[in-house]
């Protein structure tokens, strides 16, 4: 009688490692402290979709990361919306942690989730990850921060605070920032308000008429808006999905990379868009640029 197999099944974790894709060295015990892993080692569900998104946007910004730690150079990187920080914990620990140089902030207005950031932080000895209680918006100007940052990072920024970010990275000259946002409300509720101006001056606006579309158009336009003050700022942008409408319907990332060569054609191109949908006063504060050249 042949020997029958002796061999074990994989453990646990090494079957989650499967599943997930880790990467080599990876921290099972930050996976099971962000309540991605059970206890046991077992897969969460209900947090894989956003463990997928994480890694497709660690897989866009690691490049990034270095070609800017060439040269010994430390990397400093602002996540704003930073939420549970599941983004900063995974760029920490298959990044930072290995090189051994480099810092994250994490930019937060709910204090709960800001502690415990801090408190996880410490019990896995990330000792180069700061978290702060305060908006987006609040966090260019606070003396806490660095006069300049690397990196920005924006997953899910709800409405303006992508637009914040933007901001902040302009303020703080960063080298490059990496957006996906989301619930974009600001835009859809001018087209609503000047909506009979609009449907009377061109036939476009029936892409806007009825309220879902309304909703929708706001989103692409602010999107647009903002990948043209970008470029007017002197960013070379992409633009691309970072997973597929399976896992978030809040799906458009936008890379920015500074060169120094701000685009008139961008800035003349925002201020006509501004113009044809009577965004010009209310938009006035978000695109200081524009109108300034206007």
């Amino acid at each position: 009688m042949k020997n029958r197999s002796t061999r074990q099944p994989p453990r646990p974790e090494q079957d989650v490692a499967q599943q997930l894709g880790l990467q080599p060295g990876q921290s099972i015990e930050l996976l099971k402290a962000l309540h991605i892993l059970t206890r046991d080692g077992k897969l969460n569900q209900d947090s894989r979709r956003k463990l997928k998104q994480v890694y497709h946007l660690y897989q866009f910004i690691a490049p990034i990361l270095d070609e800017l730690s060439q040269d010994g150079h430390e990397v400093s990187l602002a996540d704003h919306g930073a939420g549970k920080s599941y983004l900063g914990f995974i760029l920490y620990d298959l990044h930072f942690k290995a090189l051994g140089r480099g810092r994250i902030y994490g930019i937060e207005t709910r204090a709960p989730l800001v502690e415990a950031s801090q408190k996880l932080a410490a019990e896995l000895g990330f000792e180069r990850m700061d978290f702060l209680n305060m908006s987006v918006a609040e966090s260019t100007r606070t003396d806490s921060m660095p006069a300049r940052f690397d990196v920005v990072t924006a997953l899910h920024a709800c409405d303006t605070a992508t637009d914040d970010a933007i901001a902040f990275g302009l303020e703080k000259k960063a080298r490059a920032m990496v957006l996906v946002p989301c619930c974009q409300a600001e835009v859809a509720a001018c087209l609503r308000q000047n909506k009979a101006l609009s449907l009377a001056r061109t036939p476009l606006a029936e892409l806007w008429r009825h309220p879902i579309h309304t909703r929708e158009m706001g989103s692409q336009l602010t999107n647009v808006l903002r990948c043209l003050y970008l470029e007017a700022s002197g960013y070379q942008v992409t633009v691309t999905e970072l997973v597929g409408w399976e896992h978030s319907m809040k799906n458009e990332l936008i890379i920015a990379r500074y060169t120094g060569q701000k685009k008139r054609s961008a800035a003349e191109r925002l201020r006509a868009i501004l113009a044809e949908f009577g965004l010009q006063e209310a938009l006035a504060l978000r695109y200081p640029l524009a109108q300034a050249e206007a």
